[in-house]
């Protein structure tokens, strides 16, 4: 087992956020994987860099019969549903 380093969670905007101690030697922007094991335990591990990542740009259009939809295709007529049922009613008896 290696060093043990201790962190506190912190609020950023409307997330945890989790300050790497420098000693780790992590750089800005990398990337990691959290993981949670059976115990509740959190586990990172680092991405090693230059990994490959999947690139999808050889199989973009490729499936036959699929094609972009045209401007007029992307177009909806109005639901002939009556949406009345979730209306909220007027309340006056509070401010």
């Amino acid at each position: 087992m290696g060093r043990e380093y201790r962190a506190k969670v912190f609020q950023s905007g409307n997330s945890a956020a989790l300050r790497l101690p420098k000693a780790l030697g992590m750089k800005i922007g990398s990337e990691v994987i959290l993981r949670e094991d059976d115990a509740g335990d959190v586990v990172l591990s680092r991405i090693p860099e230059g990994q490959p990542k999947i690139d999808l740009t050889g199989i973009a259009g490729a499936m036959p019969g699929l094609a972009p939809l045209s401007r007029e295709d992307r177009l909806f007529k109005d639901s002939p549903r009556d949406w009345s049922a979730l209306a909220i009613p007027d309340r006056k008896d509070k401010p």
